[in-house]
């Protein structure tokens, strides 16, 4: 605040206006606090589906100025196909082939791959509605215990993320680490906990995620299904993964379906 000349007659008086008008403002500031303007904490992360149509898909990803490519402004894709069915997300019907502009012959689903354009999510807590219709296999992707549904925090690639396996083919939940350099896709994976809980097919189940940074630079993981706390576990060496990262969702042979996708501060 600049106090404007005065004169020497004058000068207290206005002085002390000066500091009381300044303490009110302080005062001011106390009461309202950070969210009076402060965009450090990210936004809440809610996408929206169609009733029906493709959102995206990994042909989108690897040709991105192809005519027809099918971009979302929420998700990028390496693998398989996205769509919106009765306002929920959709991994169509999944199998192993290579998809064109609009998925509409093949959808490469049975490796999807889906992650968000964000990536400043740090202490998270991520809710959805999921729904695992079918398991299957293609000449391409034969069956394996991992086989299902997956959920990705502080995703920062395919070789740097944390998997939290929500719906397993063998009915194991599980929180893994992946770091770079190694044999699964250019990474490798450390199983920091698993239990088991079996999901049903053809239900909708809700399920709550979160991921929270500790003293130490150590990292919380928790996995609720259903309303019940079924994964808590720290990670007492995180590496790059102390640090924000996307979300996202990966499945394997799996045809599924999510709704009601939010993540937010922790």
């Amino acid at each position: 605040m600049r106090v404007p000349p005065v004169s020497r007659r004058h000068q207290g008086r206005a002085l002390g206006g000066a500091v009381l008008a300044l303490a009110a403002l302080a005062g001011v500031l106390t009461l309202v606090g950070p969210s009076a303007g402060d965009d450090s904490s990210p936004a809440e992360f809610r996408p929206e589906f169609p009733q029906r149509g493709l959102v995206t898909n990994e042909f989108a990803y690897w040709h991105p100025d192809a005519p027809g490519a099918r971009h979302s402004p929420d998700w990028t894709m390496t693998s398989g196909s996205l769509f919106g069915l009765d306002g929920a997300g959709w991994s169509g019907r999944p199998d192993g082939e290579r998809p064109d502009a609009e998925s509409s012959k093949a959808t490469d689903s049975a490796v999807f791959r889906l992650a968000s354009r964000r990536r400043d999510f740090g202490g998270t807590r991520v809710t959805l509605r999921l729904r695992v219709d079918d398991l299957i296999t293609t000449d391409r992707t034969p069956a394996h215990a991992y086989d299902g549904v997956h959920l990705w925090l502080r995703f920062h690639s395919e070789q740097e993320c944390y998997a939290v396996s929500m719906a397993r083919r063998d009915g194991e939940v599980a929180v893994k680490r992946k770091t770079p350099g190694g044999p699964s896709n250019g990474g490798t994976y450390v199983t920091l906990a698993v239990s088991r809980a079996e999901l049903p097919q053809d239900t909708w189940v809700d399920v709550l995620a979160t991921v929270t940074d500790l003293p130490d630079r150590r990292v919380r993981i928790t996995l609720d299904l259903a309303g019940r706390r079924v994964l808590d576990v720290t990670d007492e060496a995180p590496g790059g993964l102390i640090r924000p990262g996307g979300v996202g969702i990966r499945g394997d042979n799996a045809a599924f379906r999510f709704r009601d996708f939010t993540a937010r501060p922790e």
